[in-house]
Parts: structure tokens; C-alpha cells; sequence
């Protein structure tokens, strides 16, 4: 009997059962670390590229709602500041748009990289890629401070050399370990949905996101911030329940 040769030989399933308890239990170390002195300092990268996905949600949308993105502050801190400018449209509507989508910014990111981790390995390099590339390309238009250029660009290069030098299971894990940290980010700072007011890069006190929204809209901020905090829930929510379903789905067939 001819034995199979590595063409007929069936591919083995990257998105298995046991990628999945590794993910789950990487989104627990992490909540975990968050606790402890030392374990913010082993975040710290993701920290910061949360920022980076945050204030880049407000740019973006800016843009959206016809505005210009001017550029972005990132502070060694982990805090950031996203600049605009121009007429927006919708008015009021569109400016609480903007402070929306700094909030809803990594979420959104990380739903994407959670549903990007159950297609094809060229679609998943092809993700790691863009995202590499677009760090970098932050760093060229929008990033204004020495340590913003500096780790974003860091950044970028460490997420674009993934598909070449990492195994592929590492890159699907990678991916979903991206996924998760992005979207679980929201809560690290839970209380400043819940705020009023902040001071960033020792500017002062300015209104925060929520405080913002409040200050366009109706309702209090902290009714707008306990919203975003559901929405951003169910975006991890859907995110995670793309991968378990291509999980069981690789187990049962």
C-alpha cells in the first residue's frame, strides 16, 4: 500500500480545542497580572498598543466624520492623546461619535484579530501584516512624541516578523492572544468609563470620553460609560464565540 505522501497527508487543525483553553487561560494570567506589581510591567507592551488602538479609534473616526486626524500623543505612562480638527459632520452627534470610538477603538480591533484567527494561515499573515504596517505607518503620519515613534515602531516590526520566523500554530495563537488583549483592555481602566474628568500628559483637568459624550448628548457619563462598556463586551463576546465555533467545529469533523 503506497503510504500518503506530505500533499495527501490532511492539514492539522490550528484552531483546536486546546488553542482555545490556552487563550481562555491567557485572558485569566492576564486579569490576574493586572493585580500584581511586577505583572503590569510583562503588559506593558500590550498596554501600550491598546493606546495606540484607542486613540487611533478616535483619529479614525474623525476622518469618518470629516474631519482631519492631526496627530497622537503616547506617553511612557501608557496614556495618549488623539488630536482633530475641522468641521464634523452631524454636529454634536458626530464629535460624540469621535469620543466613541477611542472607547470602542480596541474592542472593535480585537473582535477583528479574534475572527481573523479562524480563517486560512495566508489571511492570518496577511493580518499580522497590516498591522505591522499600519503601526508603522501611524508612526510616519500621526505619532508625536519620541517614545510614541519609538514603540510603536518597535511594535510594528515585532507584529510584521511574526509570520516570518514563528511557527504557524504561533501565529494563530498570536493573533488570538492580540485579539483578547485588545478587547479585554477596555476593563483594565473600567473606572475611567465611570469618570467625569481626567488629566492626561499633565495637561490638567479636561473631560474624559464619557464626560465628552455627556457634554454633546443627553444622559449623564456614566450612563454612556456603562453602555460602552456592554458594547464592548459583546464585541469580545462575538470575537471569542468565532473561535470556539471553529474549535468544535475542527474537533467534531
Amino acid at each position: 500500500m503506497k503510504s500518503p505522501s506530505p500533499a495527501d497527508t490532511p492539514p492539522i487543525p490550528q484552531n483546536s480545542p486546546q488553542s482555545l483553553t490556552w487563550l481562555i487561560g491567557a485572558a485569566i494570567a492576564t486579569v490576574i497580572l493586572w493585580q500584581i506589581p511586577f505583572g503590569r510591567y510583562v503588559l506593558y507592551p500590550f498596554s501600550i498598543l491598546a493606546t495606540w488602538f484607542h486613540e487611533m479609534g478616535h483619529g479614525l473616526t474623525a476622518i469618518a466624520m470629516g474631519g482631519t486626524f492631526k496627530q497622537l500623543m503616547l506617553y511612557p505612562s501608557g496614556a495618549g492623546l488623539a488630536y482633530h480638527s475641522g468641521q464634523l459632520w452631524f454636529g454634536p452627534i458626530g464629535r460624540a461619535l469621535v469620543s466613541a470610538g477611542g472607547l470602542l477603538g480596541p474592542s472593535i480591533a480585537g473582535m477583528v484579530l479574534l475572527w481573523l484567527s479562524t480563517r486560512k494561515l495566508s489571511r492570518v499573515q496577511l493580518g499580522l501584516f497590516f498591522l505591522g504596517l499600519g503601526l508603522l505607518a501611524s508612526a510616519l503620519i500621526w505619532v508625536r512624541t519620541l517614545f510614541g515613534v519609538a514603540i510603536v515602531v518597535a511594535l510594528g516590526v515585532a507584529i510584521a516578523a511574526i509570520p516570518l520566523y514563528m511557527p504557524k500554530w504561533m501565529q494563530y495563537f498570536s493573533v488570538q492572544f492580540l485579539g483578547v488583549q485588545a478587547c479585554i483592555s477596555s476593563y483594565q481602566h473600567l473606572d475611567y468609563l465611570f469618570t467625569e474628568r481626567v488629566s492626561v500628559g499633565g495637561r490638567g483637568l479636561q473631560y474624559s470620553d464619557t464626560g465628552m459624550i455627556a457634554q454633546q448628548l443627553l444622559l449623564p457619563y456614566w450612563f454612556w460609560g456603562g453602555l460602552l462598556a456592554v458594547i464592548s463586551l459583546i464585541f469580545l463576546g462575538l470575537g471569542l464565540r468565532s473561535v470556539m465555533r471553529q474549535s468544535f467545529k475542527e474537533a467534531i469533523g
